[in-house]
């Protein structure tokens, strides 16, 4: 599903990415560890298109990133990819509906079809009952769930979370990290998670260790 080769990256003279080589399974849940400042939160930008690596290839699902042009990147972002990230990126104005079918109004699909899925995957998730509430009317389980619906909208093949439950209290992480599973056996979705929860980390099918720049542990 996912293979990662030969990933360097550097920012000035400091080299934060030392020649990645990752693969990771259709289906598979992976958690990638190791302290701040180790390279995670990069390789998961770089994996997910939002960063373009100095050297190396990514392919996902058969696809090399690195091949595609700007708008066709975009496009395969879009329909390929969800991302869940610790501080929710919820639009503030907008209601928790509005804020779930935005990636189905950018890939142009029509607005009722977005809102009778998104309406679906709130139910699925018990928030059937806050469509109509804006970000600040419900909790951070609440908000980081809104968050996960809207990655799941154009039923991607893979999940990208970074510390998705960083700023969660401990029931709404246990909760969360169900979830996560719980998605995976009804979409049979690839997730790639950064975290330092290491409870987290051990209920995924495979951690991946990183320090300095480099996968020390798989």
């Amino acid at each position: 599903m996912i293979k990662v080769s030969n990933i360097h990256k550097s920012y000035g003279p400091v080299e934060v990415l030392k020649g990645i080589d990752l693969t990771i399974g259709k289906a598979e849940i992976v958690s990638i560890v190791g302290k701040s400042g180790a390279g995670k939160t990069t390789l998961l930008q770089i994996i997910g298109t939002l960063l373009n690596a100095d050297m190396g290839t990514v392919t996902i699902n058969g696809t090399e990133l690195s091949k595609l042009k700007e708008k066709s990147l975009s496009k395969f972002r879009n329909q390929n990819l969800g991302f869940v990230f610790q501080s929710h990126q919820l639009l503030p104005e907008f209601t928790a509906l509005e804020n779930v079918i935005i990636p189905g109004l950018i890939a142009q699909y029509s607005r009722k079809e977005v809102e009778d899925k998104a309406k679906e995957i709130l139910n699925f998730l018990d928030l059937g009952h806050r469509l109509d509430h804006k970000p600040k009317e419900l909790s951070g389980g609440e908000q980081q769930r809104i968050a996960v619906a809207r990655a799941l909208l154009n039923d991607p093949e893979v999940i990208l979370a970074d510390e998705p439950s960083g700023n969660l209290d401990t029931q709404n992480k246990e909760e969360l990290h169900q979830l996560f599973f719980t998605l995976r056996e009804k979409f049979n979705q690839t997730f790639v998670i950064v975290t330092h929860d290491m409870a987290l980390a051990k209920m995924s099918d495979r951690t991946v260790t990183m320090k300095d720049g480099r996968i020390v542990g798989s």
